[in-house]
């Protein structure tokens, strides 16, 4: 399983991207391949003037479109994603995420601010064709703390629902994306046939 960990924060240390490395040893642990796209190492400039030309654009695409699963990690501003994440999402095609299992994270400083995974990240993923979003894990500011070290800490409460999210997502990107045996294959709409 090869899984993508895609950092939305502008900051390079954030409590974000501590969830994300929490993530990423989950994963590893289970033998994952893990890759990971840190938003704000791509052109601003190709971001924001949507260049899907520039490499550093066309490099992440890429990355996207071989991945099976995604973890999007980003801090919540105002009661949104971050503006970094948008724009990028902003430029990844209509069906991106088609057939891919997404775990969503976000950290912010209270807890006001839990449903933006739900009402503001959630509908922007479905529309990219997530084939299935995982239920996304909030944490905030006092259970991701900075050591002083200026090392993240993920405190037991947040590890423990990361785990549950790991191994869901393991076996949520395991499931075979054909139909499984015993069911009836798809019928096209046109081939539909009622009477009244």
């Amino acid at each position: 399983m090869s899984a993508l960990l895609i950092a939305g924060s502008p900051s390079a240390r954030s409590r974000s991207a501590a969830l994300l490395d929490a993530v990423a040893q989950r994963l590893s642990v289970q033998g994952a391949l893990v890759d990971r796209i840190h938003i704000r190492d791509l052109s601003p400039q190709a971001l924001l003037l949507a260049d899907f030309g520039h490499p550093t654009v066309t490099a992440a695409i890429d990355q996207v479109a071989q991945a099976r699963v995604l973890v999007v990690a980003t801090p919540v501003y105002k009661a949104a994603y971050s503006g970094v994440l948008k724009v990028f999402l902003d430029l990844l095609p209509q069906t991106a995420l088609k057939g891919k299992v997404v775990l969503p994270l976000a950290t912010g400083g209270s807890p006001h601010h839990m449903l933006a995974l739900d009402y503001a990240l959630r509908p922007v993923l479905q529309s990219l064709g997530a084939k299935h979003i995982l239920p996304g894990i909030y944490a905030t500011d006092s259970q991701v703390t900075v050591t002083p070290e200026g090392a993240c800490e993920v405190h037991a409460d947040i590890a423990a629902r990361l785990d549950d999210a790991v191994n869901l997502l393991i076996t949520e990107s395991l499931r075979p994306s054909q139909a499984h045996a015993g069911r009836f294959a798809p019928i096209p709409f046109s081939q539909v046939r009622c009477s009244v």
